[in-house]
């Protein structure tokens, strides 16, 4: 027997084991080794989970192990295939990473009935590789993220090789579609690897898949399209396929390492993968009741049903995992033998307890620059016009400067438009194809990740972030809801993470949406929608956060603030466009630090009063339309005594025990008061502050005004009006609920009216707002007013 004949002997045995344990998980509770005949009580009674991708993983997992011990590499192993949590369980408990994590499921025979008791069961564990999962940084429980999320986690990391496993359901969906271009923004110079390993068992729940009735040659040009030197792994017999994956494998490490050896090289090398051809629930049950399982969709699942009930399929059952000999693979006290053993990797070097699966370990601190530098100048309120994210990206060109290996900036070609052109002062986008002569802002080492795939931009920052660094997600508004799937899975995450002691905390996901609703009018409809807010504040409190900044200066303080968090969700929304700047950064501190609160300079009553009106407003339109609904109120009515509110974190609407940021009860009282009525101008759709203030004493007075499912292609003062947010309906609403003026006001609503029917003429006779809107100032600017007290 040669040394490679029995070194594949033992990885034989090593892959069995992973197989028995992973069969175990989906079907037993008791009875853990066989060590009596399977009785109706060993079986759960529910059986829950996947084998059809399993033992293709557990294939894998030993193989990668080989390599890692071999040549004392760093492999992070990401797990695509829906629901491979058997395989992942089974292979971290073989390897002693799980019962490091989890004492109480030793190594032992008591452990591995532990270990198959939990899994898919009441308090245990989820059936795919989950937060719960050591080694994992994919959900697997939703398909697509995989190779994102590993091209995510070597940015930067040029010690890594994340070794990413796709299913070929998986392969069908549009996230990972677009994900094999990630090569495209590999530099092997400062970057680690990804190792794609297609795993093609041919059928998903119930059908073929595509890739799988694919052949060999229409793969092998299909990836070589995209850039890859693909190597095909295929068969069924277990002796030729460890030869032919150890092989594969040792080919295509080998070539990453001469890519890496060559950095300096100018051509965009061929990075190359694995596709890895075997049979859907490969040595499991070929047939069950006449029908055909192994190599099939019907082991997709759970192959044989029913165990507990029907004797022919229990022993079926036992047939099977005693088809492993697990005699051979544990000794009488349930461990792995010695000698299988020593076949995985020690300490960090198990991808089970890679730190790189486990990124907060990692993470270093954001170094931020002071915002003094980066402030707009604002001497009295409304003086100044500003593009508010133009500031952003001044401020993150400092990020980029303070950080050249710890932070980039993800978007989908909106850079440059939202405003943020700044950076590529200090970097460029990154780009590995060829250049032309007049191509700008283009390099090998840029570090503005620009893809036209939301997807792609979320799960690069994803993997990112959770290999331990910093990042930020630019996007258009109406566009962000493209990845409202994968934010919900990241929520999830984040939420599960909570909970688990031995997960470090990783940077928040810091979403910038910019090009929003209101300032999306040449665009048209199509551009038009502030909903993603609403998803955001579906989710756990505790995770998520929503910022309205009305101006630059505010917007500074919480992009700030955000970039530092950690474990959370951070939504900020802000225009790009010329807008008035209303706050000092000292004055955007304080009311940043507050949430929200009144301004006083904006008001028409001292400090203490009771309003007669509350006039509030959350985002930068609203707010600036508030403004200039209230300059009209002060005309019309000199004594009414109004409360202007401005909300910046729109989660402090809510009440102190609904959200961390919630006010008191005694504070909102005191900005929007028990009884009078609240004139509310809104970013988004106006139910969400129905949502947000349900418990609030006032809300019965509340009247929010904001997007009401109305756009086209107009001026950006018609969008407000189309939607009654405009100064002349928020006006008019103010005197319609304002009890002191009812039935005293008829002649100014009605000049209101009029007012926004010729608004309605002029702009479809001029094509742009009527002089009295675009050149309205705030009264302060007027007069010469310096900034107030």
């Amino acid at each position: 027997m040669t040394q490679a004949t029995a070194d594949f002997t033992l990885l034989d045995r090593y892959w069995r084991a992973a197989n028995y344990l992973s069969v175990g998980q989906i079907y037993l509770m008791d009875n853990p080794l066989l060590r009596e005949p399977l009785k109706p009580e060993h079986i759960k009674p529910r059986l829950l989970g996947h084998w059809g991708t399993t033992p293709g993983l557990n294939f894998i997992y030993a193989h990668l192990n080989r390599v890692i011990c071999q040549r004392d590499i760093n492999m992070l192993y990401v797990c695509g295939p829906g629901h491979g949590g058997p395989g992942m369980v089974a292979n971290t408990w073989l390897e002693g990473s799980y019962s490091e994590i989890y004492p109480h499921i030793a190594d032992d025979i008591t452990g591995m009935q532990q270990l198959f008791r939990q899994f898919s069961f009441p308090g245990g564990i989820p059936s795919h590789a989950a937060p719960e999962t050591p080694g994992s940084i994919n959900e697997g429980g939703e398909l697509g993220y995989s190779l994102s999320h590993a091209f995510g986690a070597v940015f930067d990391n040029p010690e890594l090789i994340a070794a990413c496993v796709i299913g070929d359901g998986e392969a069908e969906t549009g996230p990972l579609a677009s994900s094999w271009y990630g090569i495209k923004f590999l530099n092997p110079q400062h970057d680690g690897a990804v190792l794609p390993i297609l795993h093609l068992n041919g059928y998903k729940i119930a059908n073929p898949t595509l890739l799988g009735r694919s052949s060999d040659e229409d793969l092998r040009q299909l990836f070589s399209g995209y850039g890859y030197e693909p190597m095909l792994v295929s068969g069924h017999e277990p002796a030729d396929m460890h030869q032919q994956m150890a092989q594969a494998l040792d080919k295509a490490l080998d070539k990453i390492r001469h890519i890496q050896q060559l950095a300096q090289a100018s051509e965009l090398p061929r990075w190359p993968m694995i596709i890895l051809r075997s049979p859907k629930g490969w040595t499991g049950p070929q047939s069950v009741d006449g029908k055909k399982v192994e190599d099939f969709w019907r082991s997709h699942q759970v192959p044989v049903s029913s165990c507990r009930e029907n004797d022919a399929h229990r022993q079926i059952l036992e047939e099977w995992m005693r088809s492993y000999h697990p005699d051979d693979l544990f000794d009488e006290q349930g461990r792995l033998k010695p000698e299988l053993r020593a076949l995985a990797p020690r300490g960090d070097k198990r991808m089970g307890a890679s730190p790189w699966a486990n990124g907060g370990r990692l993470r270093r601190e954001l170094h931020t620059p002071a915002l003094e530098s980066y402030a707009v100048d604002v001497a009295s309120p409304g003086e100044t016009q500003a593009e508010s994210t133009a500031a952003l990206g001044a401020y993150l060109e400092g990020i980029f400067m303070q950080n050249p290996d710890n932070f980039r900036l993800f978007g989908p070609d909106e850079t440059a438009s939202n405003r943020l052109s700044k950076v590529f002062e200090v970097t460029s986008r990154t780009w590995r194809e060829p250049l032309k002569p007049y191509d700008e802002q283009l390099a090998p080492d840029g570090r503005v990740m620009e893809i036209l795939s939301e997807h792609q931009c979320q799960g690069w920052l994803e993997g990112y972030l959770l290999t331990g660094r910093h990042g930020l997600f630019n996007c258009y508004e109406a566009f962000i809801h493209i990845v409202d799937s994968m934010f919900n899975q990241h929520a999830k995450w984040l939420k599960v993470t909570r909970s688990l002691p031995w997960r470090k905390p990783i940077s928040s996901l810091n979403y910038l949406l910019s090009s929003h609703v209101w300032r999306q009018d040449h665009n048209g409809y199509s551009h038009q929608d502030p909903g993603f807010i609403d998803h955001v504040a579906n989710k756990k409190a505790d995770i998520v956060r929503i910022y309205l900044p009305p101006d630059a200066n505010t917007l500074l303080h919480v992009a700030d603030h955000c970039l530092k968090t950690w474990d959370r969700i951070n939504v900020i929304v802000a225009g790009k466009q010329p807008a008035p700047q209303w706050l000092t950064l000292e004055k955007a501190a304080k009311h940043c630090a507050a949430g929200m609160g009144v301004w006083q300079w904006a008001g028409t009553m001292e400090a203490g009063a009771t309003p007669d009106v509350v006039m509030a407003c959350a985002g930068d339109v609203p707010t600036m339309e508030t403004l200039a609904a209230v300059d009209l109120l002060r005309g019309y009515f000199p004594t009414l005594r109004i409360q202007v509110v401005n909300i910046v974190d729109l989660m402090a609407l809510q009440t102190p025990e609904q959200h961390p940021h919630g006010v008191s009860e005694r504070d909102f009282d005191a900005l929007f008061t028990q009884d009078k009525p609240v004139i509310f101008a809104f970013h988004g759709y106006p139910s969400l502050i129905h949502r947000l203030i349900y418990k609030r004493n006032n809300q019965r007075n509340f009247h929010v005004h904001g997007f009401m499912e109305e756009g086209t292609t107009t001026t950006p003062f018609d969008m407000t009006v189309m939607n009654e947010l405009d100064r002349f309906h928020l006006a008019q609403a103010a005197i319609v609920h304002t009890p002191s003026l009812q039935g005293k006001a008829d002649a100014i609503l009605d000049e209101l009216a009029e007012k926004i029917a010729s608004h309605h003429q002029y702009v479809r006779e001029y094509g742009e707002d009527f002089p009295e809107v675009r050149n309205w100032k705030w009264p302060s600017q007027q007069g010469g007013e310096s900034f107030p007290e």
